[in-house]
């Protein structure tokens, strides 16, 4: 019940980070971004400028205060643009860290464990980041458009062959990380693969839905992770399980 709530939470507040402007305040930004007579180059200039930091339908305006501004933004997205692989791969660092460090507070007993908090959240800077840069730019270019049939076709490949591929590296690495002989860990796949794929079922098939339908390629990562802290919480529970 408790990973219920923290998953509904965590996915109205990337909505809420990510929601769709009002027709107003789109209709203010255009007549904003809308080139005089007298300076066309330097407001269409501009007017590229912000396009690139805002691509996403779902991203709000940088320059929006009340419950959309999102502090960083706009050199979160210069990061994207320069080192992207290296930005992905500490933006999943953080939302590794952060599902773990709230599954320990709030759902597990005993001492805060600093090896496993540790060693979640090196995996999500050494594979889940780096292996969702690639995979994500991989999938947009090979199947283009944002059209029901695409974005369901995207999903589906997401959850039955990205999802077992990536628990099964998850489970690898944390056997590997703990010591565990290649038959301990060919176990642990056996015994939770099915669990932990039926548990991201729950969850990713909306998540992706929307994350293929609105979001641009390079911030997938962010608005996966927002919601991701949450469900990290499961995996980090049911991953460190014995």
């Amino acid at each position: 019940m408790k990973l219920t709530c923290v998953l509904l939470l965590s996915f109205s507040f990337a909505v809420r980070a990510f929601g769709v402007s009002s027709d107003r305040s789109l209709s203010n930004r255009k007549a904003l971004l809308t080139p005089s007579n007298n300076n066309k180059a330097p407001a269409a200039a501009f007017q590229q400028k912000q396009v690139v930091a805002t691509s996403s339908p779902l991203f709000r305006d940088a320059s929006s205060v009340r419950g959309g501004a999102v502090p960083g933004w706009a050199a979160y997205n210069e990061a994207l643009d320069k080192q992207p692989l290296i930005t992905k791969a500490m933006t999943s660092l953080v939302g590794w860290a952060l599902g773990d460090l709230l599954a320990q507070i709030f759902i597990g007993s005993g001492p805060f464990d600093v090896k496993r908090f540790v060693t979640l959240s090196l995996f999500g800077f050494l594979y889940h980041g780096p292996s969702g840069h690639y995979f994500y730019n991989w999938l947009d270019k090979k199947i283009e458009g944002t059209s029901g049939k695409v974005v369901a076709l995207k999903v589906l490949i997401d959850q039955t062959i990205w999802c077992p591929i990536f628990m099964s590296v998850f489970f690898t690495y944390l056997g590997l990380v703990d010591g565990d002989s290649f038959s301990a860990i060919g176990n642990k796949i056996k015994t939770d693969l099915l669990s932990a794929c039926q548990g991201s079922w729950k969850v990713w098939p909306l998540v992706h839905a929307i994350n293929f339908k609105f979001i641009s390629t390079k911030h997938r990562l962010v608005f996966i992770n927002s919601v991701q802290i949450a469900f990290n919480i499961f995996l980090s529970l049911i991953g460190t399980k014995k």
